[in-house]
């Protein structure tokens, strides 16, 4: 049986191996390293322990850069075990467990264990493992099975003939409006049998004095005939319309050149 390898660290001066026996639920030979705060680098090869146990009484240990040469020297699957005695009351340790969480994913380390800070207890262990998989390996993925859907018609199912679905109104010819009709044509001139109210706009454009064209896109070249009689000069075409915007149509309302009498 593979002797189980184990690194205790811790920064202080000195780690009593009963500190790391406490921690450890199976008997080992741990090999020591104090002041781990700072190293550079842990002296040990790469995925070479089983377990790295953490001893400290500062909050700030292990560092950011420990953390991840922490995984650098584990085996795929092993286990990272870190005790804090610090003097903090619960609701501050409640919060640097959370961040020694944090730190242990962003390192790359699964199955974080946290404990449940309790009254009293100014002590906690926090276990988390490496992934059982080595940096660059590889496996197959299976790809799902394309399901192709099959539809099955029977032959002796009846058909509905799309035939039957139209009606006598929908199989009627549209109707097109009139050659005669006022709006069909270039001139756009009201036609002999009038009905859509062409003829009576064009009788009031001649009673005004003015073209359709005049009506239909006034222009001014001062600018102010489309702003009311109060605006216009005393020979503009447009005195006693309504305002209107230029460019657009100058509407007239039916009554509008009826006697107020």
């Amino acid at each position: 049986m593979a002797k189980t390898t184990v690194l205790a660290i811790s920064d202080d001066v000195i780690l009593p191996m009963t500190s790391v026996f406490d921690i450890m639920t199976e008997p080992c030979d741990p090999l020591i390293v104090t002041q781990a705060s700072s190293l550079s680098k842990l002296p040990l090869e790469s995925s070479s322990l089983d377990f790295v146990v953490s001893v400290s009484k500062s909050l700030d240990f292990p560092n950011d850069h420990l953390f991840g040469d922490i995984s650098r020297v584990l085996k795929p699957g092993g286990k990272f075990l870190l005790s804090n005695t610090s003097q903090s009351v619960p609701a501050e340790t409640s919060k640097v467990i959370t961040a020694i969480e944090r730190k242990l994913l962003l390192a790359g380390f699964v199955s974080v264990e946290k404990p449940e800070v309790q009254s009293g207890v100014q002590s906690f262990v926090v276990k988390a493992m490496k992934p059982s998989w080595k940096v660059g390996s590889s496996f197959s993925i299976k790809k799902p099975v394309k399901t192709v859907f099959k539809i099955q018609m029977d032959d002796d199912d009846d058909l509905i003939d799309e035939d039957s679905l139209l009606s006598e109104e929908d199989l009627k010819k549209p109707q097109l409006p009139p050659v005669g009709d006022c709006e069909v044509g270039i001139t756009k001139k009201a036609c002999k049998n009038c009905t859509c109210g062409r003829a009576e706009a064009e009788e009031k454009v001649e009673k005004l004095g003015l073209t359709m064209d005049q009506i239909e896109n006034p222009q001014s070249a001062c600018g102010s005939c489309g702003l009311g009689d109060a605006f216009r000069c005393g020979t503009c075409p447009y005195k006693g319309l309504p305002p209107f915007k230029l460019g657009d149509k100058v509407t007239l309302s039916g009554n509008f050149l009826a006697a107020d009498i």
